[in-house]
């Protein structure tokens, strides 16, 4: 029996400082279970680029996936190997592969340029806030 998943793009244009920005592509993306899928990022940024990218399950949890760096120093999480979870920094993007896909990867995945969540979930929230203090909505 074939499996489906639902997998959120968060709707993101996420301002760190004066000219650095992450537009990230809004919307449902359903695939079956072992199949590979790309998530898109772009951004803009004049500092050297440092991507992370992460996801909030379906419980409210958000579980840091990996950074990468412009300079090689590059980073999985334990908890998502770079077996099926990989991303190459190039130009002004940095999209997620995911491979081999669980219906437990249903979640919203976030990319972000600067560390965002270190242990306290609501830093993401807070950091998901556009330029006027209104609070970014998924699309569902």
């Amino acid at each position: 029996m074939e499996h489906w998943l639902w997998i959120l793009l968060a709707a993101l244009f996420f301002e760190c400082k004066g000219e650095d920005k992450v537009i990230q592509p809004g919307g449902e993306v359903i695939a079956a279970e072992g199949d590979s899928l790309t998530l898109n990022c772009t951004f803009e940024t004049i500092y050297t680029p440092h991507l992370f990218w992460y996801r909030r399950e379906k419980k409210g949890t958000i579980n840091y996936i990996l950074r990468r760096h412009s300079y090689g120093k590059n980073e999985n999480s334990p908890g998502f190997k770079e077996e099926r979870f990989d991303a190459e920094l190039k130009d002004k993007s940095v999209p997620l592969k995911i491979q081999k896909l669980h219906v437990s990867d249903s979640a919203v995945y976030y990319c972000a340029l600067q560390p965002t969540v270190t242990g306290n979930s609501k830093t993401l929230y807070k950091n998901l806030q556009s330029k006027d203090n209104s609070t970014l909505h998924n699309i569902h």
